[in-house]
């Protein structure tokens, strides 16, 4: 990372702000290529050439970082957020292979047990499919009400042209009865999808209420005297539990909007 930035969260150096992590070497891959860092394939159009190498950045970075020293690690977390924590599932088994001395389009790149498993291998790009054949331990950390399949996935521009949705994206206040229950539905749906890994040993949770994207960076959601909770724990908290096997490490909210510790920020409006 370059040493001029200051980063927060879990890739703060401070011991106050993130007591688990600080002191750790710390490398922020700088997402680029639209695909989770799984594409490995060019689209051509008359003169016009696209290519989508995320697979290759992937591995180009991680040998570089092999060469610096990675190679030596005897604790590695890796992390994502939005994008990235999708791209996170998608290589960890394969980054954990690599530690232990293990030396395209997108669904060659995609987790083989997944594919192999599954009679639509597109399907592996999607976390509810691909979750069930990762083999590495991970964490989980996501809003019931990721505000980006909110605004971006959930109720589009293009499928709310009368704006019916607009008072509600804008601030909470603002969304109807029968908006609030489709938000639960949403949320139940997520849950639904989780409920196969509940009490799996490897596999850590925070799952909470509150209209966010990305808690893992931002020093006010990750670890902050006013920081959302569940059980009284932080997220660094249980990030840390589940990392080094302190104790159970899965937390999923009641629904909204029983949770008075959310932010509820709302940034794509």
């Amino acid at each position: 990372m370059n040493k001029l930035e200051t980063f927060s969260g879990l890739l703060s150096n401070d011991p106050a702000m993130n007591p688990d992590f600080y002191n750790w070497n710390r490398v922020k891959m700088r997402y680029c290529d639209g695909g989770s860092f799984a594409g490995d394939s060019e689209f051509k159009n008359g003169s016009l050439v696209m290519y989508m190498r995320g697979q290759r950045i992937w591995d180009a970075i991680i040998t570089d970082l092999f060469l610096k020293g990675l190679a030596k690690a005897e604790k590695v977390l890796l992390s994502g957020c939005s994008a990235g924590g999708l791209a996170t599932f998608f290589h960890c088994d394969d980054f954990e292979k690599r530690l232990r001395g293990v030396a395209t389009g997108v669904q060659k790149n995609l987790n083989k047990n997944c594919s192999d498993s599954t009679v639509k291998s597109y399907q592996c790009f999607f976390p509810q499919y691909v979750l069930r054949s990762i083999r590495a331990p991970y964490f989980i950390l996501n809003s019931a009400y990721g505000v980006y399949q909110f605004f971006q996935n959930f109720v589009p521009p293009s499928s709310d042209p009368r704006g019916q949705w607009s008072r509600c994206k804008a601030a909470l206040s603002g969304c109807s009865s029968s908006q609030i229950a489709t938000l639960q539905g949403l949320r139940s749906a997520m849950l639904m999808a989780l409920k196969p890994f509940e009490g799996e040993s490897k596999v850590g949770m925070f799952i909470n209420s509150c209209f966010s994207h990305c808690q893992s960076e931002s020093q006010d959601t990750w670890f902050a005297p006013n920081s959302p909770r569940l059980h009284d724990k932080t997220i660094a908290k249980l990030v840390g539990d589940w990392f080094f096997e302190r104790g159970a490490a899965q937390e999923v909210d009641c629904p909204y909007p029983c949770d008075s510790t959310c932010h509820n920020i709302i940034p794509f409006s």
